[in-house]
């Protein structure tokens, strides 16, 4: 009876090591990974990038893993690794690197200068999928240098995730049932908003003295309309050459931007400014002094108010 217990304890001990090597080899590490962002610049619209230095630490047990050699941060056209440091005193291993990165990104420019835009950095472990491999955020303190200065920007949120990504290849390894992997993420996502004020000041004064320029118009003599169309047609090639300098400075896009919707509608009051004064020369043909001058202010009210109103519209849908 006592060999027959002892065997069953001998037998249920057995596969319960059996059970336990199947659960680790189903089970994946678990990496707890932290970041602290010391500094956002160089936002460069034009190239579609941005700079960001952060620290990265990592702590996991599986020594293979190795992070200074196996990280990847995809999106990012430049990586560099100015410090790292390993521990490993503790029975588990903590990795804490200092990196730089100049991340490829899009924009969302249909509402510039009134933006918001989401900086995103995403890491990986090159070498070992999901199976192998499983991120964990550590979310104790801040994620970034509230003293550090983003220029002309404000951070609205900063979030972190840890998703599986899904690739539809095997990447070349023939003893994959199907073309399919899936890799453990650390994502960062940080929303920006722009203090956009004095830019957009910057960027379209021009553009409201060109029309300024063409309303004058209105208050000049009918019988003078060489000087009328002097006037007008200066300030519609002034709005033309403002927008191509705004344009120069942002990236290609086949969407309507607020940029492209204020100055076609300037350019397309400054064309009215002109068919006004086209009016005016024929009633002064006709020699209708008094139907020149209600003409004249009646329209430049009108044009006036329709300019002021339209520009207050689309700016607030904009800053939303």
């Amino acid at each position: 009876m006592k060999k027959t217990i002892f065997g069953s304890i001998a037998t249920l001990g057995i596969l319960l090591a059996f059970a336990n090597i199947a659960y680790a080899q189903l089970v994946p590490d678990t990496v707890k990974t932290g970041i602290y962002v010391t500094s956002i610049h160089n936002i460069d619209f034009k190239q579609n990038e941005y700079t960001i230095d952060f620290w990265l630490w990592l702590k996991y047990k599986n020594k293979a893993f190795d992070f200074v050699r196996n990280l990847e941060i995809p999106q990012a056209k430049s990586v560099t690794k100015s410090f790292s440091t390993i521990d490993s005193s503790a029975g588990q291993m903590y990795l804490l690197l200092k990196i730089q990165c100049v991340m490829q990104d899009s924009w969302k420019i249909a509402s510039f200068p009134f933006d918001q835009q989401r900086l995103r950095i995403s890491l990986e472990n090159s070498q070992y999928d999901s199976k192998a491999l499983m991120f964990w955020p550590d979310t104790l303190g801040q994620h970034f240098d509230p003293r550090f200065t983003l220029k002309g920007w404000n951070i609205d949120s900063f979030l972190i995730a840890t998703p599986t990504v899904q690739y539809e290849t095997a990447f070349g390894d023939d003893t994959q049932p199907q073309p399919h992997s899936a890799y453990s993420s650390y994502r960062v996502k940080v929303v920006l908003s722009r203090d956009a004020t004095g830019l957009f000041w910057k960027m379209f004064l021009g553009m409201y003295v060109s029309f300024l320029i063409a309303y004058i118009c209105f208050y000049i003599d009918a019988d003078n309309i060489g000087s009328r169309f002097s006037l007008s047609v200066g300030a519609l090639f002034a709005a033309v050459g403002n927008k191509y300098i705004i344009d120069a400075s942002l990236p290609e896009t086949t969407s309507f931007t607020l940029v492209d919707t204020l100055h076609c509608f300037t350019l397309f009051f400054i064309f009215l400014i002109i068919l006004s004064s086209v009016y005016s020369l024929n009633l002064i043909k006709q020699n209708k002094i008094k139907a020149v001058k209600r003409f004249d202010l009646v329209a430049g009210q009108v044009i006036l108010a329709a300019y002021v109103l339209l520009n207050v519209y689309f700016i607030s849908n904009a800053r939303g």
